[in-house]
């Protein structure tokens, strides 16, 4: 056994499938932003408007869904005006379902990477994540006019912005951790992820208020985690109204449980990874 095999095979030794190793997390953390950056480098490498294409997305889809469902659809008059309800419900989903999608498909992406050199493997699916951070950010200056063509004043509640945004990263990373393993073993799982992020795109307040589901079934409802993320990433906007402390609360846990439960996978299947892929 030469050097280089001791080492990885010392390195992956001993090491609890509930450990986070935070420790070897640590060790790494400049290739996680190396990750992140040839990431943000590759997602827009040869293309004509770059990162306008992070704007451009989510307002195209906020302008249709203004246009054909704005006056279909009746948000409560405590709500947003609907192009901003729109627009903010897009970019928060454009967050998760980028941040689901790349993260389920970043162990197959990196599969040179993988097999020629170790690395804590949680670093891939976790930058493939963590990049579309800088889309939302760039997305979410649109909102800034909105808000001053409608008039509306940020609030306190403007603070508590980054708790949506997190519970909706953290969510896609705990899914896109089950997905990602599930990937390298049955390739097939590749082609149902679109199904996926579409289905739950339709089961989401992302188009419609939360109001337009039935009073009976909306705590049945709240179960889907993207609800209290949606909602209140939108309270966080609109600085009025009761807060949906509720909903956030559920989106909290589930949220939890999907990223442990998914890491616990991740962590068992991690060291079959290079023989799979």
């Amino acid at each position: 056994m030469d050097v280089e095999t001791t080492t990885i095979v010392g390195s992956q030794e001993g090491r609890s499938t509930w450990s986070l190793q935070l420790r070897e997390l640590w060790r790494y953390r400049e290739l996680l932003y190396f990750l992140i950056w040839r990431d943000i480098k590759v997602r827009y490498q040869q293309t004509i408007l770059g990162v306008a294409w992070t704007v451009i997305q989510p307002l195209a889809i906020a302008l249709s869904l203004t246009l054909f469902l704005g006056r279909a659809v009746h948000v409560p008059p405590e709500s947003l005006p609907y192009p901003i309800f729109a627009y903010a419900s897009m970019l928060i989903w454009q967050l998760f379902a980028q941040a689901l999608i790349n993260s389920s498909n970043s162990l197959l992406d990196n599969e040179r990477l993988i097999t020629k050199v170790y690395f804590p493997r949680l670093l891939v699916p976790l930058s493939a994540a963590l990049c579309t951070l800088l889309d939302f950010a760039i997305g979410a200056v649109i909102l800034i006019p909105y808000l001053i063509h409608y008039r509306i004043a940020p609030g306190a509640s403007m603070l508590l912005l980054p708790l949506p945004v997190f519970l909706a990263v953290l969510l896609a990373s705990g899914v896109g951790l089950w997905l990602g393993s599930l990937n390298v073993r049955y390739r097939d799982v590749r082609y149902t992820i679109a199904f996926i992020v579409q289905f739950w795109f339709l089961a989401s307040p992302i188009a419609y208020p939360v109001t337009v589901v039935p009073e009976k079934w909306r705590a049945l409802y709240a179960l889907n985690p993207m609800v209290g993320v949606a909602e209140g990433f939108r309270w966080t906007l609109r600085g009025s109204g009761a807060a949906p402390v509720r909903l956030i609360a559920v989106s909290t846990v589930a949220a939890l449980l999907a990223f442990v439960s998914g890491l616990y996978y991740f962590r068992r299947m991690e060291e079959t990874f290079a023989d799979f892929i």
